[in-house]
């Protein structure tokens, strides 16, 4: 089989689009028939297992991206087991003589692609990485001293003085498919959706998996939700924020697409300006924590700062469990927590709030949060969440101070004045005046009565008190210094 006669693999990972992936632009390119995959892998070291609601996630966007190639004549070749094994057990079955994919920057992800290159050059294959999921590659983006970043705002003032990303690159209207025997396995065979119970039911009406879902996300977002974007973001009740972290971890599209639309729309609406600014802003946050990991790929389980290694963390199971099942007797953590059960995703404030009361309020290590949302959230994203969690808890680059401890009352009351955000998630509080709302430990017994509130019974009472508290956690935190 001559070289343009044998097949070339595309390996999509959490790139699952068409359009504006260079890797698969690279691919088509060579006119070689393609062989398209996917592999769910659970077995290769270091990597880590998505949890239930990004396993619901993927099952759909797997789905698209299948209905996208079949609507070219291809097909979506789907396999189980180690990435590299699997890769070259289709090269040997299909005579392919190389293998494209998207670079990755999480730790288990590039020993992968280190593995698969020494591999394919001991099967005499090609192995090209191309980039694909980021705005500016890690080793572009340098403090003057020619280190990495370890604080968000000069690091993003370094990107926005680069080279302006490139255009995003059109989806291809052709491409040329393997013709040959290539093993497949059903979709259903990955037993990614949930069956009994289906814990998801419903979440159809909810989210639109894949890259039409993001790009419909995207253009509803730039023309009626931006306009409020730097304020209304901090207020849960509104629902002014994009909604489009799931649809980027997944690669559905692109971050340049989102860049340049959103540039798009600030030239045809100038007043637009700080609203797009503080929206380009966000996506340099999911930048910087790709930048941290990178560099830095300890902090998956380690603490970013290392005096942090000593602090005295508390196990308290039952108050992990009452935490994680929305009941600790705080309003905004709870209906944080049961937003995200219920819909497999939280308000970026509200997740600082719930963040910060249980490794403050409660002293339990941040890393049981972090796995209660590898676990519960649909984008959950192993840079965003670990830079998430270590920013909250103290420990991480560009961390907010030890001594924030946030109130939730406090929180509360300011991001969900009227309580709509509480209201809704937390049913059996809604006939409460807003007086009360955020802190019903403090309602009067007729007051409580009269909303049919009876608090240990109906309602908890809170876990904790907010002054001890906090006291106990800045004690915890002054004795590392």
């Amino acid at each position: 089989m001559s070289d343009a006669q044998a097949p070339l693999i595309v390996w999509f990972r959490d790139d699952l689009r068409l359009m504006d992936l260079p890797a698969l632009a690279a691919a088509a390119a060579s006119d070689q028939p393609l062989i398209c995959c996917y592999i769910y892998d659970t077995e290769s070291a270091g990597l880590r297992a998505p949890g239930g609601a990004s396993c619901w996630w993927l099952h759909h966007s797997l789905l698209a991206l299948r209905a996208q190639l079949q609507g070219l004549g291809g097909e979506l070749i789907l396999r189980q087991g180690k990435s590299v094994d699997v890769l070259m057990e289709i090269a040997a079955q299909t005579g392919a003589n190389g293998i494209v994919c998207t670079r990755a920057y999480e730790p288990a992800q590039i020993g992968l692609e280190v593995e698969l290159a020494r591999r394919a050059d001991d099967e005499g294959l090609t192995c090209r990485r191309y980039p694909g999921q980021l705005l500016f590659e890690p080793e572009a983006v340098a403090t003057g001293q020619g280190t990495p970043f370890r604080v968000f705002t000069p690091f993003w003032k370094a990107c926005r003085r680069l080279v302006e990303p490139a255009f995003p690159v059109p989806a291809p209207t052709t491409l040329r498919f393997y013709a040959g025997d290539c093993t497949t396995e059903p979709l259903s065979s990955l037993q990614l959706a949930p069956q009994a119970p289906d814990w998801a039911q419903g979440w159809e009406s909810l989210w639109q998996p894949g890259t039409a879902g993001a790009q419909q996300r995207l253009g509803e977002f730039l023309r009626e939700t931006v306009e409020d974007y730097a304020a209304g973001r901090d207020f849960p009740g509104l629902g002014a924020t994009s909604r489009l972290s799931a649809h980027l971890h997944f690669g559905e599209i692109s971050a340049r697409s989102v860049w340049h639309a959103a540039q798009q729309q600030a030239r045809e609406r100038p007043e637009l300006g700080p609203q797009i600014d503080k929206f380009l802003a966000e996506l340099g946050w999911r930048e910087f924590n790709r930048h941290l990991l990178f560099h830095y790929p300890q902090i998956v389980s380690q603490p970013f700062s290392p005096r942090f290694s000593a602090f005295p963390w508390q196990s308290h199971p039952q108050a992990l469990l009452a935490w994680q099942r929305g009941q600790t007797g705080y309003p905004i953590v709870d209906a944080g927590m049961r937003e995200l059960w219920q819909t497999g995703v939280m308000h970026n404030r509200v997740r600082m709030i719930v963040a910060s009361f249980l490794s403050k309020h409660l002293l339990i290590d941040w890393r049981d949060g972090e796995a209660w949302f590898w676990d519960t959230l649909v984008d959950a994203d192993l840079a965003n969440n670990v830079g998430g969690w270590q920013w909250v808890a103290g420990s991480g680059a560009d961390a907010s101070p030890y001594f924030r401890v946030f109130n939730p009352t406090l929180q509360s009351a300011k991001f969900d004045k009227a309580g709509d955000y509480v209201r809704r998630w937390v049913p059996e509080l809604a006939e409460l005046p807003a007086k009360y709302l955020h802190e019903p430990a403090e309602a009067p017994p007729e007051v409580l009565e009269a909303a049919g509130v009876e608090l240990g019974a109906t309602y908890p009472k809170p876990l904790v008190e907010h002054r001890f508290a906090r006291q106990r956690a800045l004690d915890a935190y002054a004795a590392l210094t």
